[in-house]
């Protein structure tokens, strides 16, 4: 291992030279659910849009839970060196947003994020489906847009009829995304 490189080889590789559109999840540590109350979801996808905003990046889809999250976004035009600094932000924002309403003094909140750039239109269309069916695949809802904390709603009173059944006619079986989480359902904390 070259020590120079600075990259464990435990940890997932971030490598985001090149504008584009990106796919990220992120895991809560130990898998523990510290967004398991409304407000706090509430916070983090404030937190997402506003800091994602001010280093330009514009999300295409998300899913916010107790344990982790996913999201979809486009880079500004300079590339995608800002996601490490958006995602450490809200990383460290949503950290002392959970132990302040819990209580507690710097207790570790996040473990990793994964990033993925999504460079074939088919890798888009069929991540961008999975983001917005997640809630319903981790068995919150029957139906996506009623999970608050999710694109799916925005995204079907927003889109274009060809571009929502575009979307939706990619499957999501095949994809390989690191989602063994079991999130607390908010409306039952």
């Amino acid at each position: 291992m070259d020590p120079s490189n600075n990259y464990w080889p435990h940890a997932p590789r971030h490598s985001f030279e090149d504008a584009g559109t990106y796919f990220v999840t992120a895991a809560c540590y130990q898998h523990n659910h510290f967004f398991t109350k409304p407000d706090a979801l509430d916070f983090l996808q404030d937190k997402m849009f506003e800091i994602g905003d001010s280093y330009g990046w514009m999300l295409q889809g998300w899913s916010l839970f107790s344990n982790h999250y996913h999201l979809i976004a486009d880079s500004p035009s300079s590339g995608g060196k800002s996601l490490r600094e958006w995602i450490t932000r809200l990383h460290t924002d949503s950290s002392r947003f959970v132990n302040r309403m819990d209580g507690v003094k710097g207790r570790k909140v996040w473990h990793n994020y994964w990033d993925k750039q999504l460079s074939f239109k088919r890798s888009y269309f069929s991540r961008l489906n999975y983001v917005m069916d997640n809630p319903v695949h981790h068995g919150l809802v029957h139906d996506a847009r009623q999970y608050p904390w999710c694109s799916a709603k925005w995204f079907d009173t927003h889109a274009k009829a060809s571009f929502k059944e575009a979307v939706r006619s990619f499957k999501t079986s095949e994809l390989r995304v690191s989602d063994d989480y079991t999130p607390v359902n908010p409306f039952e904390s």
